[in-house]
């Protein structure tokens, strides 16, 4: 088999593609296609896990009622996060922002991590268990990357408490939560992060990140 050749082009469209991928809030109501869930499921289980552990576990919730409750839950939590601000402005600037779809997204996803899955014979988590929700984040990030591509949004939802959302989902003994996602049509493109457009907080130099030893 010969390995695949990605020339200049590619690497600039790739590079163009991390540049507007975006935390989106603000959706269409559009429905996406027939089958496209699955392609970027498919698609995320692509992504590496230590000792091929392949950790993550997807819920599709279809359920209104629970899609609703979900809601409630993070809209209380976000209350409390704000009462939580010592500062005032900053309390009220956060009251302002929108944090989550899940009301108007097409798609609610949970993705949750199996702590310990039969796959990967506990090969490279020995010493480290917590590579297999590492590894989860990988399939998250490669989930996010695909719907971009295919000009879809996602916004992960983490002001939640995990143990009500674990509950209100019914899943198996050993699942950890780790992103509720929200995916749909964004309602408009944007090249710069909502927060950073709102005022919140920008891109901060990398530099400013790196360290020599």
């Amino acid at each position: 088999m010969t390995a695949p050749v990605f020339d200049p082009a590619f690497v600039a469209a790739f590079d163009t593609l991390l540049h507007w991928r975006r935390d989106v809030r603000h959706f269409s109501t559009q429905p996406l296609p027939d089958g496209v869930m699955r392609t970027l499921l498919d698609t995320a289980a692509l992504a590496p896990s230590v000792g091929n552990a392949q950790p993550w576990r997807f819920v599709r919730i279809r359920s209104q009622a629970l899609r609703d409750r979900l809601a409630e839950h993070v809209d209380r939590v976000s209350d409390e996060a704000a009462a939580a601000m010592p500062d005032a402005d900053r309390r009220a600037h956060y009251r302002t922002l929108k944090l989550h779809g899940i009301a108007e997204a097409p798609e609610l996803l949970a993705v949750f991590c199996e702590e310990a899955p039969d796959a990967g014979h506990t090969l490279g988590r020995a010493t480290m268990p917590e590579m297999l929700r590492y590894s989860t984040v990988m399939a998250i990030h490669t989930l996010w990357l695909a719907a971009r591509a295919r000009g879809i949004g996602l916004g992960w939802v983490s002001i939640l408490d995990p143990a009500v959302v674990t509950e209100l989902l019914d899943v198996p003994p050993g699942w950890t939560l780790i992103a509720l996602l929200c995916l749909g049509y964004p309602a408009a493109p944007s090249a710069i992060p909502e927060l950073e457009q709102r005022g919140w907080q920008a891109r901060e130099p990398v530099e400013d990140r790196i360290v020599e030893r």
